[in-house]
């Protein structure tokens, strides 16, 4: 689990400020997002993390066979995966749900794992990882019995 403070993901105090009908598009309930900044900041952070967990779990990294990530958008899992793996993931090794589901929070990466468990042997093992704004991130590694 990791948080790191980013203010390029806010909404400006909105959450102040009266909801109402009339209010309805207003810019100052309306998130704001640098997304080229959200993107340099979270690929690092969550790779490292991702790292990190799976060392001190004494698990190497590069032999997962299934990294099940959060569904924000297809070239951030992508490079996460493979700083992750060290190599290309294949076809299959890093699951994308997003032109199926689209980015549907913190649910993607369960998503993901739902959709994509059923060839997992006894022994192999894959990572779940969620991550969001603000930043916090979280990761959860499974192996089959």
């Amino acid at each position: 689990l990791k948080t790191q403070f980013s203010n390029n993901i806010r909404n400006n105090f909105g959450f102040l400020n009266r909801a109402a009908p009339e209010g309805i598009g207003a810019s100052d309930k309306l998130f704001v997002q640098e997304g080229r900044k959200v993107f340099r900041e979270v690929v690092p952070m969550v790779a490292e993390m991702i790292v990190q967990h799976a060392g001190d779990l004494g698990l190497d990294p590069t032999a997962l066979k299934r990294l099940w990530l959060h569904q924000a958008n297809i070239n951030m899992n992508e490079l996460i995966g493979k700083r992750v793996l060290g190599r290309e993931p294949a076809p299959g090794e890093n699951v994308i749900i997003l032109d199926e589901y689209a980015n549907t929070s913190s649910a993607g990466s369960i998503i993901a794992f739902h959709k994509a468990n059923d060839d997992f042997a006894s022994g192999d093992t894959g990572l779940i990882c969620s991550f969001g704004a603000g930043y916090s991130a979280g990761t959860v590694f499974v192996r089959k019995r």
